[in-house]
């Protein structure tokens, strides 16, 4: 353990921090799974349903720098382009 006490503190915000970034980085997975599942299904409305609460999660998190701004674009690309051939 830190020796200084601002060295504590700072150790104790970044755990939290770290548990934070956590939990959103879970949520955004979570996310995309839903949409993955829906496609596996063959649900073309759940699928795009799904996409749309997907989306924000991911600009999100690309706006937070927890992913880079280009795997996020990537993820978003895979995943409406499952979609839209869903629905062609």
């Amino acid at each position: 353990m830190a020796n200084i006490k601002s060295a504590a503190k700072r150790a104790k915000q970044a755990e939290r921090r770290r548990q934070h970034n956590v939990a959103l980085r879970s949520r955004m997975r979570t996310a995309i799974k839903k949409v993955v599942n829906a496609v596996a299904e063959g649900d073309a409305e759940k699928a795009a349903a799904s996409y749309q609460e997907a989306v924000p999660e991911i600009d999100n998190l690309a706006g937070k720098g927890l992913v880079h701004r280009n795997k996020a674009a990537r993820h978003k690309s895979r995943l409406n382009r499952a979609v839209r051939a869903l629905q062609g």
